[in-house]
């Protein structure tokens, strides 16, 4: 036992003396991130090494705001990714349902078509998308076009599809010889069982609508409907860039996602967990 118990610990210390470098390169560039954010536009060109923050970050966010209203940028933000998110989630879901649980013709030739989109590239599909939102169904600048397009999610759907496959399929079979409805056995049984990987889903849904940079900057062109990154973009100019508001915002928009990932953090490993077997 005591020999076990020593190589056990031998293996602690490895495994720990290879993460935390790793941790720490990881964590650098934030740390230097909210360094640069408490320096003046010009400290991001220091010759020196700083490695300690300054006083100048509230500063630098009273500018960030009466160039960009960032506040208003942010609060916009915050809302299209928690009506993407749910609705990007509820939507993948019953779409996953009905390709892990039902039969019906073209079934695999549906499966493989969304598989084919996984490999495309978004700047396939950019401006086709931006043409049909803008041009023909007129719905530039609106708060649709911001959440709507981006809704269907190949991966989602493939991830639930997963889940739901994993699921005993008696388990629904008794349920309908019980007389409950499709949609029931759907919201009342298939859904809860699957929490653990619509939570990871909502977390990876989030991140992307979150950052999401390109879309937002095409579809929208008034002030008042910029999300956060593109508020962000603005303040890179012809003529002046303010570093420090670039840097100030930045840590903004990464301060709540490090916080809910590390509050959600069991849920994301469970999932991924869960949809990785089979």
């Amino acid at each position: 036992m005591k020999s076990k118990s020593k190589s056990n610990l031998i293996r602690s210390i490895a495994l720990h003396g290879l993460l935390v470098p790793l941790a720490i390169i990881w964590l650098f560039p934030l740390w230097m991130m909210f360094v640069f954010s408490t320096m003046p536009d010009y400290g991001i060109f220091s010759p020196g090494i700083i490695l300690t923050p300054s006083t100048g970050f509230m500063d630098n966010v009273r500018n960030l705001q009466a160039d960009t209203n960032f506040i208003g940028a942010m609060t916009i933000s915050i809302v299209v990714a928690v009506v993407y998110t749910f609705l990007s989630v509820l939507l993948t879901s019953m779409a996953g349902w009905a390709l892990a649980r039902y039969q019906f013709a073209g079934r695999s030739g549906v499966i493989g078509i969304i598989l084919g989109t996984i490999t495309l590239p978004y700047s396939v599909v950019v401006i086709p998308q931006f043409i049909m939102v803008a041009r023909d169904f007129g719905l530039a600048n609106s708060w649709v076009a911001l959440i709507v397009p981006p809704l269907f999610n190949s991966l989602g759907v493939l991830f639930m599809r997963q889940a739901f496959s994993m699921m005993p399929g008696e388990l629904f079979d008794a349920a309908r010889v019980e007389g409950v409805k499709e949609w029931q056995i759907f919201l009342r049984i298939a859904l809860p069982l699957a929490r653990p990987t619509m939570a990871a889903l909502a977390i990876i849904l989030f991140l992307a609508s979150w950052n999401n940079y390109l879309w937002p900057l095409l579809i929208n062109s008034r002030p008042g409907m910029m999300t956060a990154p593109v508020a962000l973009g603005t303040l890179i100019g012809l003529t002046r860039v303010s570093w420090g508001g670039i840097m100030a915002g930045a840590v903004m928009l990464t301060a709540p996602i490090l916080v809910v990932f590390v509050l959600l953090q069991r849920h994301f490993i469970a999932g991924i967990a869960a949809g990785a077997v089979k």
